[in-house]
This record gives structure tokens, sequence and C-alpha cells, in this order.
């Protein structure tokens, strides 16, 4: 059953113009509110990596009606291969393709996040105001509205906050009690950034695995461009405030804990100087017991952030987007009602994506010293000559996200 939206119309503040953040746009404006974006960098941050819809991701961009413009712009990316020093495959997962049970190591669904950051913004773009290089550094708010203060010294009012800025959000840490640490750390640090293809790059992603816990990914995704990543098992001090420092200093610390670690690291560090983005990241999820207070509510990473080992990060944004923004539409007379909903009808889902993080696991496919790593290739290579990754995929009943089913929200069919 399916309830009438409710003919007001709110003056909606989203901080973030990220995916999360758009996908709200998308659904509000629809919704008939006044929407109005703000995001800090001065352009559409149309740039990252490579990201992958999974699960009830993929239904969500077809609720849109999105599903096949996010399909004309896929990263073609069959398969996963384990390789060795020369970079020869040692064992090669496949992408389950079949359209049954759960996508494998690769999606059928792997696209770049600026493409799929474009596509949003073009279906949003002239419904909802977007201001660029502007971000909210604060806020105040009573019973009625909340006042959002802003980085150019202006401020605004508006009868709802949404905080959609990130892993890092600014939102969070105000709404939040002073001192409370919402990250659950698994003791992984990750950096990716572009370097020039070459002939020899597939559309196999490689993984070649080095001693100390460390992992080195190459995939490509056009004609002209590939993505080099460099993952360590480390739990310092040093790699976690490593994150903060100059890009410069950042783009060190990776080339000095990897100088010697084979294979094609060599161009892949020097390629770092010439890439037209570096990010480097500790590998966190968020997690919180409340994600709104008053008339002010996180969204996307800044509310439960799934981390990449997840596969659902992206998925989870705009699945969260949707219940969000669905409840707000639903109950816009009754906004503590609408964010009460939007909790109790997601955080299920949020708690099964972050499940999908096994630190465990994890470290197995992180193996300390040569002998480890032999023994993870020769096993995984055995379980692909017997077809089990792509049998597991296939006949599996759920995807990542589980059972969890959308709720119906009644609004104008997407054009």
């Amino acid at each position: 059953m399916t309830d009438e939206i409710t003919k007001r119309s709110l003056r909606i503040l989203v901080a973030g113009g990220g995916v999360a953040g758009q996908a709200l746009a998308f659904w509000l404006t629809r919704g008939g509110h006044q929407v109005t974006v703000v995001e800090r960098f001065p352009a559409l941050r149309a740039s990252g990596a490579q990201v992958d819809l999974r699960g009830q991701g993929i239904e969500a961009v077809e609720r849109m009606g999105l599903l096949d413009t996010v399909r004309s712009q896929l990263v073609d990316e069959a398969g996963v291969a384990f390789v060795d020093s020369r970079g020869k495959p040692k064992a090669t997962i496949m992408a389950n393709t079949s359209g049954t049970g759960r996508q494998s190591l690769t999606s059928e669904y792997e696209i770049m996040r600026g493409d799929l950051v474009r596509i949003l913004h073009d279906a949003t773009k002239d419904d909802a105001e977007y201001i660029f290089g502007k971000s909210v550094d604060g806020f105040d708010q009573d019973e009625h509205h909340v006042t959002a203060h802003f980085s150019d010294g202006t401020s605004g009012e508006y009868d709802l906050l949404i905080g959609a800025d990130g892993q890092g959000s600014r939102t969070r840490r105000a709404l939040l009690p002073e001192g409370f640490d919402p990250y659950w750390r698994v003791g992984i640090h990750m950096a990716y950034w572009f370097v020039p293809r070459i002939a020899s790059d597939s559309n196999i992603r490689d993984t070649y695995m080095v001693p100390g816990g460390r992992q080195i990914m190459r995939r490509s995704h056009n004609a002209t461009e590939t993505q080099a990543y460099f993952v360590m098992r480390e739990e310092s001090a040093e790699a976690s405030a490593s994150h903060r420092a100059p890009v410069e200093q950042q783009q060190e610390f990776w080339a000095g804990r990897f100088r010697d670690a084979g294979w094609q690291t060599d161009r892949f560090i020097a390629g770092m100087k010439t890439s037209p983005f570096f990010y480097s990241q500790e590998i966190v999820q968020v997690r919180t017991d409340t994600w709104s207070k008053g008339r002010v509510v996180l969204a996307g990473d800044a509310a439960h952030c799934a981390s990449p080992y997840s596969g659902m990060g992206i998925s989870g944004g705009l699945v969260g987007a949707y219940v969000l923004a669905g409840e707000i539409n639903r109950h816009a007379n009754d906004l503590p009602t609408a964010l009460a909903n939007y909790d109790s009808v997601l955080r299920p889902f949020v708690d099964k994506i972050q499940a999908e993080v096994n630190p465990r696991l994890l470290r197995v496919g992180m193996p300390m010293s040569k002998h480890a790593i032999s023994a993870f290739q020769t096993a995984t290579a055995l379980a692909c000559r017997l077809r089990i990754p792509e049998l597991t995929a296939r006949f599996a009943k759920e995807d990542r996200g589980g059972d969890w089913q959308f709720p119906a929200y009644s609004v104008p069919a997407a054009t």
C-alpha cells in the first residue's frame, strides 16, 4: 500500500553534492520540495575511481529511471585475476553476468564515480539549486527552522538540513556529542590514482599480493587510462595521520611503503606525479546510534559509510537517499515521524551491508608472508578450476544487502 505525498513544500538544504546528495535532490524535488545543494568544491566533483552497483543499489537506479543511462556508461571489467610478480594470472574469478544470484568480486555494473555523478547531475540540475564553492560550517536550530552558517559568511534558514557530506562529515561532527568517535576501523589503508594505459592492460582487474599484508591492484576503465591501487594492513598512528598530510607527503608515504614490492610498482609510483587526482584513505565504517537530531539528519557515508570492502558504499547511499526522501515526502508535515521512520526502515539494511566487512576475511586476502600468499593463490586456483566462485555467485539466494525490501513510496514518475 502506498501513501499520497503530503502537499506541503519544504525548504531543504543538502550539504554535499556527491552521489547521495544528488540522489536526495532527485527524489525530494519530485516530492515538490525546494532543494538547495551546496558543495564545497568549486565545480561538480565528477572525478574518482571505479565504483559498483549491487543488489538494491541496482534497483534504486532503476526506480530513478536511469538504469539504461548507467548501462551506457559501464566500465568493461570482465573479472579479477590474482597475478604473480611477472603478471602471470594464478587464478581468475569472472563477473557474474547471469542476471541471477550474487555479484562476484567485480560487479556486472561497474562505473566510474565521475560518470555516475554526471548522470545524477543531469537528472537534477533543472529542478534543484546547486551552489558550488560553498560549505555548511555550522548550524543553529529551533522547533521550527534550522539556520545554516556558510563558509562565505552568509546564513540561510531552512525547514531541514541534510548532511550528505561524506565519511568525514562536518555535519555529523556538529550533530553528535563532542568526543564521540563514529569510526569502526579495520586496520587497512588504501590509495588510488590514474596512470597512462599500456598495451598489456586488459579488461581483467589484476591483483598482486606483496608480503607484509600489501596488495596492488590495476584496472583499466578506458582506452587511455588505468587505475592503480596500493592497499596495506597497518595499524599505526603514522598511517592514520598520513591521509591528512599534503598530497606530496601522502605520495611519499605510499612510495616508501611499496618501493620494494616488484611487479609494476615503479610504473605506478612514477604515475602518481602526473595523475589527474590522488586519493588516500583509511578503510573505516561510520557507525552511530542516531542519524538525526531535530531538523538535521545525516545521509549516505555521513550516516552509514560501509567502506569500499562492503561493495555497497554507492548502493547504500542511493538506497538511503530513496528511503529518507520517501519518508520526508510521505510525512512533510511531521518531520519527527519522517526521520524516525527513516532510521527504523533503513537501519536493518545498513546493518546487513556493514556486516559484509569481516576483518578476519580481509586479513586472509592480504597475507603477510610469501608462503601465505602462495597458499592463497593455490587455493583460489583450485576453487576456480572447480568453478566454485562462479556457481556460488550464480546460485546464491540473495546479493549483498540480503532480503531487505524497498518500501513503497508514491512519487511522480521519473521523466
